[in-house]
């Protein structure tokens, strides 16, 4: 899958939010090292703790499936600008490896890389 592909299933994803309180829609499309995409899109609750992340939606479906080895993964918004993974995610994308590459989306379907050793260059490690 290309990196365009990605952006693109990311942008897609963004109309699948659940956002009755900020009304920022985010999408992601995960790719794992053995080829298999798994997508996400936020879902926000009352109990705004409860409020998950297009991206940590993306990265559990992708470990209930038993994918652990994350390859590339894009995030796209609703909003203006390119959308970056919140702390939270930074974190908890770490886990699986700091070598992943980020796709960071506009909602015009352009993008910009990174990863998330540059993004998040002190992960906490047990």
């Amino acid at each position: 899958m290309t990196d365009s592909e990605l952006v693109s299933l990311a942008l897609e994803m963004r109309n699948k939010a659940y956002v009755p309180y900020s009304k920022f829609q985010v999408g992601a499309a995960l790719l794992c090292k053995d080829g298999q995409v798994f997508t996400g899109c936020n879902v926000e609750n009352g109990s705004f703790g409860a409020t998950i992340c297009a991206e940590r939606t993306a990265a559990v479906s992708a470990v209930a499936a038993g994918s652990r080895k994350f390859s590339v993964i894009a995030i796209a918004s609703s909003g203006d600008g390119f959308c970056y993974p919140c702390g939270v995610c930074r974190q908890f994308l770490s886990e699986f490896g700091t070598e992943l590459r980020v796709l960071c989306g506009r909602a015009d379907g352009e993008w910009i890389e990174t990863d998330i050793s540059a993004l998040f260059p002190s992960a906490f490690r047990l």
